[in-house]
């Protein structure tokens, strides 16, 4: 028996993050088939065209011949694009400096030795 409230709708935003996540594990460009394979066969076609536009859109893809069909590879990697977003977080309120010690004092040890390791290595001589 089907749920009467209908199927779960994903998060805003949930399903772009999750055809990013399939572009960032794969070996190269994708098609929107391609795409479609390895999230689900449930997923429409137009559905993922339709992310894939968006995301493209937005910058977050480029589109890449792929013979006579159009692929899509991210443009940025995981790690650039999550450093983005902290950015864009941190530029966002009016209390960099709260904001800052907060994010610091809450790291785990190991992620604090990998920031003083990046900031050590990105100290200007």
């Amino acid at each position: 028996m089907q749920d009467p409230s209908g199927p779960a709708r994903r998060a805003a935003g949930a399903l772009e993050a999750e055809v990013l996540g399939v572009l960032w594990s794969a070996d190269g460009a994708l098609t929107p088939t391609g795409v479609q394979a390895v999230l689900s066969r449930e997923l429409a076609y137009n559905t993922v065209h339709t992310i894939l536009t968006r995301l493209h859109d937005k910058g977050l893809v480029v589109r890449v011949p792929l013979g006579s069909r159009t692929g899509y590879a991210p443009a940025k990697d995981a790690a650039q694009a999550a450093a983005d977003r902290m950015r864009e977080a941190l530029g966002s309120s009016r209390e960099r400096d709260a904001v800052l010690a907060r994010f610091v004092t809450a790291l785990s040890p190991d992620d604090e030795a990998a920031l003083r390791a990046a900031l050590d290595a990105n100290r200007q001589p």
